[in-house]
């Protein structure tokens, strides 16, 4: 069984060592691909000082500059695709998300019937620390508008700790998921959930970063909230499942 994380990186030669460290140091032998936005600060030469100790299991994609949340996840999904990855999954660099909840978000796909795992905030269980409130605002209230607008029974559709089922991706055009902040999140969960696949919420504590400096930004949010009702109406016509929808022609 093949497992790999994928971690989206710019800027974070802080945490990009010991994220490698604890995620590769578990016992479930999973796999890490770090996309890298030409990150000034060293944090491509950390990664490439690594490989030789976790050879075989730690990999890098080396992209010009940088070019958004989104592009790089489906950089990374495209590249797990080709190289045959059964559990492909989403997580940040900077400790958000805790490397031993990885277990839990692949027993939910492995074990429990999920093609899609969620790291959720917001159901039973789940919890935030060290946010201020106004995060805390934008987050509860963004999910809530989500779920109103489009009506997906996901309670914290801008999760960015996941788990896919590789037949999710392969399903999914990738090519034509355009958005690049939080709205690539929920397009994602969108996309998977109008293709009819099981989605499941585990519930996490979330930790707000320590060391460096979040990438959050109002050009973000506003991008979430006119995407959800740019994905609503497509889906009400009709058109997103046609343009989400890998085509297979069979000779």
């Amino acid at each position: 069984m093949k497992k790999i994380v994928l971690i989206p990186t710019y800027n974070e030669k802080e945490n990009v060592s010991a994220i490698l460290h604890a995620v590769l140091g578990l016992s479930s032998d999973y796999h890490v691909l770090i996309i890298d936005d030409n990150s000034p600060d060293g944090t491509t030469a950390i990664v490439e000082s690594l490989m030789g100790k976790f050879l075989d299991r730690l990999f890098i994609l080396k992209r010009p500059g940088k070019q958004g949340l989104g592009t790089a996840y489906i950089q990374g999904f495209k590249w797990a695709l080709d190289n045959n990855y059964e559990y492909i999954f989403e997580m940040d660099a900077d400790f958000s998300h805790n490397p031993n909840d990885l277990d839990r978000l692949l027993a939910a796909c492995e074990e429990n019937g999920a093609d899609v795992s969620i790291g959720s905030r917001y159901v039973k269980g789940g919890e935030t620390e060290n946010w201020p409130i106004d995060r805390r605002i934008y987050s509860l209230g963004g999910s809530a508008y989500t779920r109103l607008i489009t009506g997906m029974p996901i309670k914290d559709p801008t999760a960015g700790f996941i788990c896919y089922k590789n037949k999710v991706l392969a399903d999914i055009n990738l090519d034509t998921i355009k958005f690049i902040g939080y709205a690539f999140q929920i397009e994602m969960k969108f996309a998977a959930w109008k293709l009819g696949y099981k989605i499941k919420e585990v519930p996490i504590t979330f930790v707000d970063r320590k060391i460096g400096i979040s990438k959050m930004s109002k050009g973000i949010i506003k991008e979430a909230m006119l995407g959800v009702l740019n994905m609503q109406w497509q889906s009400t016509t009709g058109s997103f499942i046609k343009m989400i929808k890998r085509i297979r022609v069979n000779f």
